[in-house]
Protein backbone atom coordinates (compact mmCIF):
# COMPACT_ATOMS: atom_id res chain seq x y z
CA UNK A 1 0.00 0.00 0.00
CA UNK A 2 1.48 3.34 -1.04
CA UNK A 3 1.54 6.11 1.54
CA UNK A 4 -1.13 8.75 1.00
CA UNK A 5 0.11 12.32 0.64
CA UNK A 6 -2.26 15.30 0.30
CA UNK A 7 -2.23 17.40 -2.84
CA UNK A 8 0.00 20.42 -2.36
CA UNK A 9 0.05 22.98 -5.17
CA UNK A 10 3.01 25.16 -6.04
CA UNK A 11 2.54 28.26 -3.83
CA UNK A 12 3.83 30.47 -6.65
CA UNK A 13 1.11 29.34 -9.08
CA UNK A 14 -1.56 31.83 -10.09
CA UNK A 15 -4.50 29.86 -8.72
CA UNK A 16 -2.67 29.03 -5.50
CA UNK A 17 -2.06 32.76 -4.87
CA UNK A 18 -5.65 33.77 -5.65
CA UNK A 19 -8.08 34.76 -2.90
CA UNK A 20 -10.01 31.70 -1.62
CA UNK A 21 -13.42 33.39 -1.77
CA UNK A 22 -12.69 34.54 -5.33
CA UNK A 23 -11.91 30.94 -6.30
CA UNK A 24 -15.12 29.72 -4.67
CA UNK A 25 -17.04 32.46 -6.48
CA UNK A 26 -15.53 31.48 -9.82
CA UNK A 27 -16.41 27.82 -9.19
CA UNK A 28 -19.96 28.82 -8.19
CA UNK A 29 -20.40 30.75 -11.44
CA UNK A 30 -19.35 27.73 -13.50
CA UNK A 31 -21.54 25.38 -11.47
CA UNK A 32 -24.57 27.64 -11.90
CA UNK A 33 -24.04 27.70 -15.66
CA UNK A 34 -23.68 23.92 -15.75
CA UNK A 35 -26.90 23.44 -13.79
CA UNK A 36 -28.78 25.71 -16.19
CA UNK A 37 -27.28 24.52 -19.49
CA UNK A 38 -28.84 21.54 -21.27
CA UNK A 39 -27.02 19.24 -23.66
CA UNK A 40 -23.38 18.09 -23.83
CA UNK A 41 -21.91 21.20 -25.52
CA UNK A 42 -21.80 23.60 -22.49
CA UNK A 43 -20.10 21.14 -20.09
CA UNK A 44 -17.63 20.21 -22.82
CA UNK A 45 -16.72 23.89 -23.23
CA UNK A 46 -16.33 24.29 -19.45
CA UNK A 47 -14.17 21.17 -19.24
CA UNK A 48 -11.96 22.55 -22.01
CA UNK A 49 -11.52 25.80 -20.07
CA UNK A 50 -10.76 23.94 -16.84
CA UNK A 51 -8.20 21.76 -18.61
CA UNK A 52 -6.56 24.91 -20.01
CA UNK A 53 -6.30 26.32 -16.47
CA UNK A 54 -4.50 23.28 -15.04
CA UNK A 55 -0.98 24.66 -15.78
CA UNK A 56 -1.86 27.70 -13.63
CA UNK A 57 -3.07 25.62 -10.68
CA UNK A 58 0.35 24.43 -9.51
CA UNK A 59 -0.93 20.85 -9.37
CA UNK A 60 0.71 18.07 -11.42
CA UNK A 61 -1.87 16.88 -13.94
CA UNK A 62 -0.92 13.21 -13.51
CA UNK A 63 -1.26 13.31 -9.73
CA UNK A 64 -4.55 15.20 -9.95
CA UNK A 65 -5.91 12.61 -12.38
CA UNK A 66 -4.73 9.79 -10.09
CA UNK A 67 -6.60 11.31 -7.14
CA UNK A 68 -9.78 12.24 -8.99
CA UNK A 69 -10.31 9.08 -11.04
CA UNK A 70 -13.38 8.08 -8.92
CA UNK A 71 -15.08 11.26 -10.18
CA UNK A 72 -14.37 10.19 -13.76
CA UNK A 73 -15.74 6.71 -13.05
CA UNK A 74 -18.87 8.17 -11.42
CA UNK A 75 -19.49 10.50 -14.37
CA UNK A 76 -19.02 7.62 -16.81
CA UNK A 77 -21.36 5.43 -14.74
CA UNK A 78 -24.08 8.09 -14.75
CA UNK A 79 -23.88 8.41 -18.52
CA UNK A 80 -23.84 4.66 -19.15
CA UNK A 81 -26.70 3.92 -16.74
CA UNK A 82 -28.81 6.67 -18.26
CA UNK A 83 -28.32 5.15 -21.72
CA UNK A 84 -28.83 1.53 -20.61
CA UNK A 85 -31.86 2.01 -18.36
CA UNK A 86 -33.69 4.62 -20.45
CA UNK A 87 -35.71 3.70 -23.57
CA UNK A 88 -33.59 3.30 -26.66
CA UNK A 89 -32.80 6.15 -29.01
CA UNK A 90 -30.14 8.68 -29.92
CA UNK A 91 -31.77 11.26 -27.63
CA UNK A 92 -31.03 9.05 -24.60
CA UNK A 93 -27.41 8.72 -25.69
CA UNK A 94 -27.03 12.51 -25.90
CA UNK A 95 -28.75 12.95 -22.53
CA UNK A 96 -26.46 10.41 -20.88
CA UNK A 97 -23.38 12.07 -22.36
CA UNK A 98 -24.60 15.46 -21.16
CA UNK A 99 -25.21 14.22 -17.61
CA UNK A 100 -21.80 12.58 -17.39
CA UNK A 101 -19.96 15.63 -18.71
CA UNK A 102 -21.94 17.97 -16.45
CA UNK A 103 -21.14 15.92 -13.35
CA UNK A 104 -17.46 15.79 -14.29
CA UNK A 105 -17.27 19.55 -14.92
CA UNK A 106 -19.05 20.43 -11.65
CA UNK A 107 -16.79 18.15 -9.63
CA UNK A 108 -13.60 19.37 -11.32
CA UNK A 109 -14.56 23.01 -10.68
CA UNK A 110 -14.87 22.32 -6.97
CA UNK A 111 -11.71 20.22 -6.85
CA UNK A 112 -9.60 22.95 -8.44
CA UNK A 113 -11.02 25.57 -6.06
CA UNK A 114 -10.39 23.52 -2.91
CA UNK A 115 -7.16 21.72 -3.85
CA UNK A 116 -5.37 25.01 -4.63
CA UNK A 117 -6.46 26.67 -1.36
CA UNK A 118 -4.76 26.56 2.02
CA UNK A 119 -7.40 25.68 4.67
CA UNK A 120 -6.28 28.45 7.04
CA UNK A 121 -6.45 31.02 4.23
CA UNK A 122 -9.90 29.73 3.36
CA UNK A 123 -11.20 30.18 6.91
CA UNK A 124 -9.70 33.66 7.20
CA UNK A 125 -11.06 34.73 3.82
CA UNK A 126 -14.53 33.45 4.68
CA UNK A 127 -14.51 35.70 7.74
CA UNK A 128 -13.01 38.75 6.04
CA UNK A 129 -14.55 38.71 2.56
CA UNK A 130 -17.66 36.50 2.94
CA UNK A 131 -18.44 37.88 6.44
CA UNK A 132 -19.16 34.45 7.87
CA UNK A 133 -19.20 33.92 11.60
CA UNK A 134 -16.06 32.40 13.19
CA UNK A 135 -18.03 29.27 14.06
CA UNK A 136 -18.90 28.55 10.44
CA UNK A 137 -15.45 29.52 9.16
CA UNK A 138 -13.62 27.27 11.61
CA UNK A 139 -16.10 24.47 10.86
CA UNK A 140 -15.14 24.75 7.19
CA UNK A 141 -11.46 24.76 8.21
CA UNK A 142 -11.93 21.57 10.22
CA UNK A 143 -13.84 19.90 7.38
CA UNK A 144 -11.13 20.67 4.82
CA UNK A 145 -8.43 19.51 7.23
CA UNK A 146 -10.30 16.23 7.68
CA UNK A 147 -10.42 15.38 3.97
CA UNK A 148 -6.88 13.88 3.82
CA UNK A 149 -7.60 11.91 7.00
CA UNK A 150 -10.76 10.45 5.45
CA UNK A 151 -8.80 9.47 2.35
CA UNK A 152 -6.23 7.70 4.54
CA UNK A 153 -8.99 5.90 6.46
CA UNK A 154 -10.59 4.75 3.22
CA UNK A 155 -7.23 3.40 2.10
CA UNK A 156 -6.83 1.55 5.43
CA UNK A 157 -10.34 0.07 5.15
CA UNK A 158 -9.60 -1.22 1.66
CA UNK A 159 -6.31 -2.74 2.82
CA UNK A 160 -8.02 -4.41 5.80
CA UNK A 161 -10.62 -5.97 3.54
CA UNK A 162 -7.93 -7.30 1.23
CA UNK A 163 -6.04 -8.73 4.21
CA UNK A 164 -9.19 -10.62 5.27
CA UNK A 165 -9.63 -11.96 1.76
CA UNK A 166 -12.79 -9.97 1.08
CA UNK A 167 -12.92 -9.26 -2.64
CA UNK A 168 -15.68 -8.67 -5.14
CA UNK A 169 -13.71 -10.08 -8.05
CA UNK A 170 -15.35 -9.19 -11.34
CA UNK A 171 -18.90 -9.00 -9.92
CA UNK A 172 -20.12 -5.40 -10.21
CA UNK A 173 -23.00 -5.85 -7.75
CA UNK A 174 -20.66 -7.28 -5.10
CA UNK A 175 -18.17 -4.47 -5.74
CA UNK A 176 -20.93 -1.87 -5.28
CA UNK A 177 -22.03 -3.56 -2.05
CA UNK A 178 -18.47 -3.60 -0.69
CA UNK A 179 -17.93 0.03 -1.69
CA UNK A 180 -21.16 1.05 0.06
CA UNK A 181 -20.03 -0.77 3.21
CA UNK A 182 -16.70 1.07 3.23
CA UNK A 183 -18.39 4.42 2.68
CA UNK A 184 -20.80 3.70 5.53
CA UNK A 185 -17.91 2.83 7.85
CA UNK A 186 -16.13 6.00 6.74
CA UNK A 187 -19.23 8.08 7.46
CA UNK A 188 -19.61 6.60 10.95
CA UNK A 189 -15.96 7.33 11.73
CA UNK A 190 -16.30 10.91 10.43
CA UNK A 191 -19.37 11.57 12.60
CA UNK A 192 -17.61 10.23 15.70
CA UNK A 193 -14.51 12.34 15.01
CA UNK A 194 -16.61 15.43 14.43
CA UNK A 195 -18.43 14.87 17.72
CA UNK A 196 -15.16 14.56 19.64
CA UNK A 197 -13.75 17.64 17.91
CA UNK A 198 -16.83 19.70 18.72
CA UNK A 199 -16.69 18.64 22.38
CA UNK A 200 -12.98 19.53 22.56
CA UNK A 201 -13.57 22.97 21.05
CA UNK A 202 -16.44 23.68 23.43
CA UNK A 203 -14.30 22.57 26.38
CA UNK A 204 -11.60 25.05 25.33
CA UNK A 205 -14.08 27.90 25.22
CA UNK A 206 -14.33 28.35 21.49
CA UNK A 207 -17.16 30.72 20.61
CA UNK A 208 -17.46 32.17 24.12
CA UNK A 209 -16.14 35.59 23.04
CA UNK A 210 -18.20 37.67 20.58
CA UNK A 211 -15.19 38.49 18.38
CA UNK A 212 -12.22 36.49 17.14
CA UNK A 213 -8.98 37.46 15.41
CA UNK A 214 -7.81 35.95 12.12
CA UNK A 215 -4.44 34.43 11.38
CA UNK A 216 -3.74 36.07 8.02
CA UNK A 217 -5.07 39.16 6.31
CA UNK A 218 -6.74 38.31 2.99
CA UNK A 219 -7.05 40.87 0.19
CA UNK A 220 -9.07 40.74 -3.03
CA UNK A 221 -6.91 42.19 -5.80
CA UNK A 222 -7.25 42.84 -9.49
CA UNK A 223 -6.12 39.32 -10.36
CA UNK A 224 -8.91 37.88 -8.20
CA UNK A 225 -11.54 39.97 -9.98
CA UNK A 226 -10.00 38.85 -13.27
CA UNK A 227 -10.41 35.23 -12.16
CA UNK A 228 -14.12 35.72 -11.44
CA UNK A 229 -14.55 37.61 -14.72
CA UNK A 230 -12.78 34.79 -16.59
CA UNK A 231 -15.14 32.24 -15.05
CA UNK A 232 -18.10 34.40 -16.03
CA UNK A 233 -16.83 34.69 -19.61
CA UNK A 234 -16.31 30.92 -19.77
CA UNK A 235 -19.86 30.35 -18.48
CA UNK A 236 -21.30 32.75 -21.05
CA UNK A 237 -19.25 31.13 -23.81
CA UNK A 238 -20.49 27.68 -22.78
CA UNK A 239 -24.13 28.80 -22.77
CA UNK A 240 -23.67 30.61 -26.07
CA UNK A 241 -22.01 27.61 -27.72
CA UNK A 242 -24.80 25.34 -26.54
CA UNK A 243 -27.45 27.70 -27.87
CA UNK A 244 -25.66 28.25 -31.19
CA UNK A 245 -25.19 24.52 -31.80
CA UNK A 246 -28.77 23.70 -30.86
CA UNK A 247 -27.96 21.96 -27.57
Amino acid sequence: MSRFTPLRPDPAALLARANPVAKLGAAAVLMAALFLAPGPIPPAVVLTGLAASLPFSGLPARRLLRRTWPILVAALSVGVLNVVLAPGGSRDLVTGLALGLRLLAIALSGVLAIATTDPTDLADSLQQQARLSPRLAVAVLAAVRMLPMMAIELQILAAARRARGVSAGWAPIAAARLAFGMLLALLVGAVRRATRLAAAMEARGFGAAPCRTVARRQVVGASDWALVAGALLLAVAALGAGRALGS
